[in-house]
């Protein structure tokens, strides 16, 4: 097995890391390059997102005929490790989510009109985008307990009633994917709407407070009491909203995976950095077992995150459905970055659990981890189910997840 990077990757990787090292990371450093939500400044955003675009980098998920950089998903494993280096990466870079995983998902599956009015302007960074999936009492990691209803109108419209919470990036999105109720079907029952955030029948009723640093346009609870949707506006057919959210979920799991290594990554550095300066009992940090035992432990389960990530995103580049790699990479990253993270909070002390760092910043996101896009628990049951049903074919390599 050739573990090596094809070249035209490894410049990508490499412009990627020089741009994060010289441009992102020393933004940090200084809380004037912050919002009030803990995240970029939508100025400096602005300002850091141009520069992107001029050095080539941008949206590099995306055909380039879009303006993005054409990567697969093994590019795009090491280019987003590299980009989430910074807690400002992904966003400038237009590879954050939830847009990154509605890009994709648009991309692949929105016909040539949806492309060009929904999926355009997000890839352009001209607009924001939201997923409308979880509900209150409802839909989780299990989709098919969505209770928010379409209902038909006339011949040609959708009246969309019901309500979603924690929605990512709802109050500063334009363009939302809606999943909603259009029949009792257990497999054919949702569908996927698109729609606009000026078109009435539908209110934010509150931006959700959340325990770690927010993306741009929080966690929003949303109330929908008779928004109107044209079957143009459908994504698929009627009844492929579960395909949607299948074909959308999987991708963006293993997405976060790639950033998370990322940011793992840098708390590790950060960490090194300190331990091998600061002295305690006449000796430094790093030439103490103890704490070399930490570091090499969280090291090794960020490397072994990153070949399970890597696995993953060769079999979707394959043509496979990588479901129980995807799985796989989501449990082992989501614990691994919650590691490195906890590791260099507890090897920096007091700088690390004060703001003087990133490290606190990353200690409170990280936790969601084992949560957001099905929590680690359902993941092993997808694993469990996969085993049972193959046997020892369940370790078989090759491309057949």
């Amino acid at each position: 097995m050739d573990f090596r990077l094809p070249p035209e990757i490894v410049d990508v990787q490499r412009r990627v890391r020089t741009f994060v090292d010289e441009r992102l990371i020393p933004l940090e450093a200084d809380r004037a390059n912050y919002d009030e939500h803990e995240n970029i400044h939508p100025d400096v955003l602005k300002r850091m997102r141009a520069e992107a675009k001029e050095a080539a980098l941008w949206a590099l998920q995306m055909p380039k005929h879009r303006g993005g950089g054409g990567l697969g998903k093994v590019g795009m494993a090491a280019c987003y490790e590299e980009m989430n280096r910074s807690i400002f990466g992904p966003v400038v870079f237009n590879s954050a989510a939830p847009d990154d995983g509605n890009m994709q998902v648009l991309e692949k599956v929105a016909t040539e009109a949806q492309k060009t009015r929904w999926l355009q302007p997000i890839v352009d960074g001209a607009v924001q985008s939201a997923f409308a999936m979880t509900e209150p009492d409802g839909c989780g990691s299990d989709p098919g307990l969505t209770y928010t209803k379409a209902e038909r109108v006339g011949n040609d419209r959708w009246r969309i009633t019901g309500r979603k919470h924690y929605i990512t990036g709802a109050g500063e999105a334009k363009h939302f994917l809606l999943i909603a109720r259009t029949s009792d079907d257990a497999r054919r029952g949702l569908t996927c709407f698109l729609f606009h955030a000026d078109q009435p029948g539908w209110e934010i009723v509150r931006r959700i407070p959340i325990m770690g640093p927010e993306e741009h346009g929080g966690h929003c609870e949303l109330r929908f009491d008779g928004l109107e949707i044209p079957d143009e506006n459908l994504l698929m057919g009627v009844g492929d909203g579960l395909k949607v959210t299948q074909i959308r979920l999987g991708p963006a799991r293993l997405t976060h995976c790639m950033r998370w290594l990322g940011m793992g990554r840098r708390a590790l550095e950060i960490a090194m950095e300190r331990i091998a300066t600061r002295e305690s009992f006449g000796q430094k940090l790093i030439d103490r077992e103890s704490v070399q035992g930490l570091v090499g432990q969280a090291a090794m389960e960020l490397e072994i995150g990153r070949l399970l990530t890597m696995k993953a995103a060769w079999v979707l580049d394959q043509g496979g459905f990588a479901r129980k790699e995807v799985s796989m990479a989501k449990i082992v990253v989501a614990d691994a970055l919650h590691k490195a993270v906890d590791t260099s909070l507890q090897l920096l002390g007091a700088r690390g659990y004060s703001k003087d760092t990133v490290v606190e910043w990353m200690y409170r996101y990280a936790r969601q981890a084992r949560l957001v896009d099905g929590a680690s628990e359902v993941h092993r049951m997808v694993l469990a189910n996969f085993l049972r049903r193959e046997g020892r074919d369940f370790f078989e390599w090759g491309a057949h997840g």
